[in-house]
């Protein structure tokens, strides 16, 4: 694991001002020791000092932006070290006085890579209709015209990839799994009522309908307890972090509950295509039903989610409150380019050709911030 530096961010004065101080040191040494090894409770270390105020052209975000960008594999890795600490549950603590000056400034972090991302898709969002039935239509096409559709690894996952190839990929992706039942009840908190009773309904399907053995997310890790992987987050690919964060980040930053909503709903459009090929893939290779089984019931159970969060969540949402058509979309756009950066690296690990694109966009820093 990395270490977390004390690289000077603006406010930091105020952070280590005394009225913000521990209490006194024996306070700081008892709370480090009594819940067993932590991370520093200091700033992240992928804050760093901007060395000219003229590389970030929103003067508001000069301090931060660029530290937050020019080393996205550190702050993905930051971000998914906090996100596992603060989403379990824990046991009150003499230092949490500290923990909240750490999650003050991890929280800047992860909004300037979100509105970063939002920067990315806010034109094509913005095209998006207004209107319920057409931005349903324009929400459905994402499943053949959005980032990363129809990429090449999956097929070659299908038919051409090893055992060695195959468990690396699932590795990746388990050390990048946000957990979907998690997602889905943080996001519907306050929701529209209809919309909130379409993600109970999935809440309730990923939970097994109330049945242990089919509860989604143990599926996932009896499977990855069957093929003895041991994914972990310093081992993993920055894009498949970064996925994981952002979906984390839209489903409990409620300014983005919005975009979490299109973001799980394009992952129930767009993912049985590609959870049927791996399928495919590990039915070839000869692994047992208990590691297929979760990857075989997405493949047809998300077919029937997708319809229904289209009829259910997104049509009544876009009849009685247009205004957040534009932030759906733009959640949908972001969760699709995270997941084709995911593929741009499996294919590069594995040596394969890169997957034929439109030009998009590059990453700018954020301008729109809201």
């Amino acid at each position: 694991m990395r270490g977390v530096s004390r690289a000077l961010i603006a406010g930091k004065s105020m952070l280590n001002s005394p009225s913000n101080a521990p209490l006194d040191d024996r306070v700081r040494s008892e709370d480090d020791t009594a819940d067993g090894p932590r991370r520093d409770l200091h700033e992240p270390r992928s804050f760093a000092p901007v060395a000219s105020r003229a590389a970030a052209p929103d003067q508001s975000l000069a301090p931060y932006a660029p530290s937050a960008l020019c080393d996205p594999e550190g702050v993905q890795i930051d971000l998914a070290h906090w996100n596992h600490e603060r989403l379990g549950p824990a046991l009150p603590a003499r230092g949490w006085h500290l923990d909240l000056k750490r999650q003050s400034a991890m929280l800047l972090l992860e909004s300037t890579w979100i509105e970063t991302l939002r920067e990315e898709v806010y034109d094509r969002a913005q095209a998006a209709p207004r209107t319920p039935a057409a931005f349903i239509a324009w929400f459905e096409d994402l499943k053949t015209t959005g980032p990363g559709q129809n990429d090449p690894l999956f097929p070659w996952l299908a038919d051409h990839a090893d055992e060695d190839a195959m468990r690396w990929f699932l590795t990746q992706e388990a050390a990048g799994e946000a957990g979907f039942d998690d997602l889905v009840a943080l996001t519907q908190v306050k929701l529209p009522t209809e919309a909130k009773l379409e993600l109970a309904r999935n809440y309730w399907d990923e939970m097994g309908r109330g049945n242990v053995g089919g509860m989604h997310g143990p599926m996932l890790t009896r499977a990855i307890d069957a093929l003895n992987l041991q994914p972990s987050i310093d081992q993993t690919v920055w894009p498949s972090l970064a996925l994981a964060n952002t979906m984390t980040a839209f489903a409990t930053v409620r300014r983005y509950a919005w975009h979490s909503v299109g973001a799980l709903g394009v992952v129930e459009l767009t993912a049985p295509g590609r959870v049927a090929l791996v399928g495919a893939g590990l039915k070839r290779l000869g692994f047992p039903p208990v590691v297929r089984k979760y990857f075989d019931l997405h493949a047809v159970l998300d077919i029937k989610h997708s319809e229904d969060w289209n009829a259910n969540a997104l049509r009544p949402l876009a009849e009685e409150h247009p205004e957040c058509l534009p932030f759906i979309a733009e959640g949908a756009l972001m969760r699709l380019i995270c997941g084709r950066r995911c593929f741009d690296v499996y294919r590069e690990h594995f040596k394969l050709g890169a997957a034929p694109r439109m030009t998009e966009r590059q990453p700018a820093l954020p301008s729109r911030l809201q």
